[in-house]
């Protein structure tokens, strides 16, 4: 029979956000992670209403998919009713990751794109498929992972817990064993840290303590441009010895949730702040001998052939130049050098006036890092050292969970358009008149 032998939990609001809007449980045999989205006034309400669903454990752990289907639809219910009952919660939404430990497998409910990796033997195995919009470009071949790491809609979510009144509820088992690492993390993580690093810290701490912590560190020192979230369980096996006490291990940075804090109390522990090349060229020396043998008799040659033979040729050795000729000439390249490299900045400015004018002149339509439709100038691309060539222009109140798949397609497709172009079909959409 399988159990929790180690835990951790961990948060950390990043570098680039005031507010910590995931929330996190971590109360075996339950572990969730909810990102918040809509700003702190809701981002934060929907993802600790999400984790307080789970609170009090699974109704019917003999069916644990269906339980934890059944308790992301509740928390979905909730959070959709106070989004429509305040103005100030008005589409506000989470994604969830939840987790739950068996005797011989685990099972997994998820929404959205937080995701849930599995450690075993050495290798990290991504058990949860992003319910996004770069993912599903991925999944039909229009994205490679590489244009996917800097898409500027990589943080659109195409399914969330709160928009709508209904929900689909992705949910798996998987068969689990003796020294199984499960990690549970929020897009903050994910964003920041490609998958073999994630594996490469996860292996090179001997704790969870210290992985967990090593993984928020990373993603910060990386750009920290979300809220981090990270949960960490290892299983062992009771059948395979005997089992010493199990240990956990928590870790709330400044901006973690209330919600995770009140489920690692009701559990009654206290959160512990816890290979060069060598080149070698032989020289081979050439050799000649010259075949000895009886030269004929030569007559002695006329006056005139031998005075030409014994005349000494004099040559002229070409004359120094003086120290004034070699400054002159020294003068003459800097100029040439200078005069090609003005022509050189000129054509450079000339280009780059004109690359300038025509990214002012084209628009398109995307979303910003809270996820609403947002109208941008420039084009959806970014050069190396993270320069982005557009700018937003304008942000709507539209989330863009809200909308149709047809209509995310066809709204959020990169196409280039013109000013008015671009207005129009974002404040039609704000007037619910596009169709």
């Amino acid at each position: 029979m399988l159990r929790v032998a180690e835990q951790y939990a961990g948060t950390d609001t990043g570098r680039q956000r005031r507010a910590n809007e995931d929330s996190h449980l971590a109360r075996a045999p339950l572990f969730v992670v909810a990102d918040g989205m809509g700003g702190a006034q809701a981002g934060e309400v929907a993802s600790r209403i999400a984790v307080e669903s789970f609170q009090d454990g699974l109704r019917d752990a003999k069916a644990p998919e269906a339980a934890l289907a059944e308790l992301t639809l509740r928390a979905n219910a909730r959070i959709h009713e106070l989004s429509h009952s305040h103005a100030e919660q008005a589409g506000m939404g989470t994604t969830l990751t939840a987790v739950y430990v068996g005797e011989h497998e685990i099972s997994i409910a998820h929404v959205g794109d937080s995701r849930a990796y599995r450690l075993r033997d050495g290798a990290l195995e991504r058990l949860t498929e992003d319910h996004s919009l770069v993912d599903e470009l991925l999944r039909q071949g229009r994205l490679t992972p590489e244009e996917a790491l800097e898409h500027p809609q990589r943080s659109v979510i195409t399914r969330a817990l709160g928009p709508e009144g209904a929900v689909e509820v992705d949910t798996r088992s998987y068969a689990a064993r003796d020294g199984d690492v499960y990690l549970l993390c929020s897009d903050g993580l994910t964003t920041m840290l490609a998958e073999d690093r994630l594996a490469e810290l996860l292996l090179a701490h001997a704790t969870l303590r210290e992985a967990g912590e090593a993984l928020i560190t990373a993603a910060n020192e990386a750009g920290g441009r979300d809220n981090i979230t990270v949960v960490l369980l290892r299983l062992e096996d009771l059948d395979a010895g005997t089992a010493a006490p199990p240990t956990q291990e928590s870790s709330t940075v400044p901006g973690s949730v209330p919600a995770s804090a009140a489920a690692e109390a009701a559990a009654g522990s206290a959160p512990a702040h816890p290979g060069a090349d060598g080149a070698g060229a032989d020289g081979a020396d050439a050799g000649g001998g010259a075949v000895e043998g009886v030269a004929p008799p030569v007559s002695p040659p006329s006056e005139p052939e031998a005075q030409r033979r014994t005349t000494p040729v004099i040559r002229r050795q070409p004359r120094a130049p003086s120290q004034g000729e070699r400054a002159s000439g020294r003068r003459r390249r800097r100029l040439r050098r200078a005069v090609a490299a003005l022509v050189a900045l000129a054509v450079l400015a000339v280009i780059g006036a004109g690359a300038y004018i025509a990214l002012q002149s084209v628009y398109f339509i995307g979303t910003n890092d809270r996820g609403l439709v947002t109208v941008y100038r420039g084009v959806p691309y970014r050069l190396p050292g993270d320069i982005a060539l557009y700018s937003s222009d304008y942000v709507s109140g539209v989330s863009a969970s809200t909308l149709t798949p047809q209509r995310r397609h066809t709204l959020l497709d990169h196409s280039l358009r013109s000013e008015a172009n671009a207005a129009g079909l974002v404040r039609s959409l704000e007037l619910g008149q596009l169709e």
